[in-house]
């Protein structure tokens, strides 16, 4: 299993822990400065596209197992911004290995989108690794409940084109009540004012006659 990350995941005990439980990474460092610093010794600069180049050094860190580093210099404006990105598979080449990273979770672009924006992924960080993966996994859960709600229940109603966010913002958000009765959701009252409260019990007595 190879894990892939940017550099919010990219501390050196995250690295570490990974690498000890025998994964393969390829992710960018988190530190700016670092790699900053760290350009100053590569020697040799490759053209990666119009305005990066990569360069190759010796590992600065003890990762405990053996690991390639390299720089990604990019031109902005009238200044060069730099990172740097470590990894398992030594034995691609640069080109090759930022080509995958640009790759990673490509599929999963606008759900990454839309849980940054629905359901503040991007707002919920956490400073343990552990901590972060126990947001991102209950993301994940709240995204296929989201998922399965839209396919069920909004599909077919005026509902359609909506994303995460205005789900929630918008119709998830409507003021109301639930009755239960033994543990069971008995009615759904919602707010008569509200300009979408007619439709979506629509979509909740079918949702919920889907179950």
């Amino acid at each position: 299993m190879i894990w892939r990350f940017d550099s919010g995941a990219g501390s050196d005990g995250n690295y570490k822990w990974l690498l000890e439980r025998g994964y393969h990474a390829l992710g960018k460092g988190y530190s700016g400065k670092r790699a900053a610093a760290w350009a100053k010794y590569v020697k040799r600069w490759d053209k990666y596209d119009e305005k990066c180049w990569l360069g190759d050094l010796e590992p600065l860190v003890d990762y405990g197992c053996p690991i390639k580093v390299f720089i990604r210099k990019r031109l902005t404006k009238d200044s060069y911004h730099y990172s740097y990105y470590a990894t398992t598979l030594r034995t691609l080449s640069k080109k090759r290995l930022m080509y995958l990273y640009n790759q990673r979770g490509g599929a999963e672009i606008e759900q990454f989108k839309s849980d940054k924006g629905g359901l503040h992924l991007e707002t919920r960080q956490k400073g343990k690794f552990l901590a972060q993966e126990g947001v991102v996994l209950l993301t994940d859960i709240a995204h296929n409940l989201l998922g399965n709600f839209y396919r069920k229940a909004l599909e077919s109603s005026r509902f359609h084109g909506y994303g995460n966010k205005r789900i929630i913002r918008e119709l998830l958000a409507i003021p109301g009540k639930l009755t239960f009765k033994s543990g069971k959701l008995q009615k759904v009252e919602l707010i008569s004012g509200h300009i979408n409260s007619r439709e979506m019990l629509k979509c909740l007595k079918k949702y919920c006659s889907s179950q």
